[in-house]
């Protein structure tokens, strides 16, 4: 039985630290293998030039990943980041992000998964990551 988006936000607020709270991140979907979340604009994560920062779209995606693997796997359980590889492939100025996490295989002790992260009301993701975490209990 998958995650409920409430359930998954109860997870943000119980296991992450308080600067990844301060990204502002919001459970929109959960499913079987899979997750959206949002991350809403903020001046304050904007670099020089204006646009979204590339460390507040990884630290979203990361963070979308752990939410992703617990809806995949029906619980949260304590889980690390292995390996995470981001392409960026357009700015984002001023628009909300959707992160779509889709989990490519579950293992017992590792989990892999896929994350686009597109501007809201664009069709294609500013930028592309894939994850790899290890499953430690």
């Amino acid at each position: 039985m998958t995650l409920t988006p409430a359930e998954a936000d109860r997870i943000l607020a119980d296991h992450f630290a308080p600067w990844v709270l301060a990204l502002g991140l919001t459970v929109e979907e959960t499913g079987e293998r899979h997750a959206v979340l949002r991350l809403p604009w903020s001046d304050s994560l904007a670099r020089d030039g204006g646009g979204l920062s590339g460390q507040a779209l990884m630290a979203a995606a990361d963070t979308a990943t752990v939410i992703a693997v617990s809806a995949a796997r029906g619980a949260y359980g304590p889980m690390t980041t292995v390996q995470q590889s981001t392409s960026f492939q357009r700015p984002v100025v001023g628009a909300d992000v959707l992160i779509t996490v889709r989990v490519t295989k579950l293992g017992r002790r590792m989990a892999f998964a896929d994350a686009a992260m597109t501007p809201e009301g664009a069709e294609d993701p500013a930028a592309t990551a894939s994850t790899v975490y290890a499953l430690l209990g």
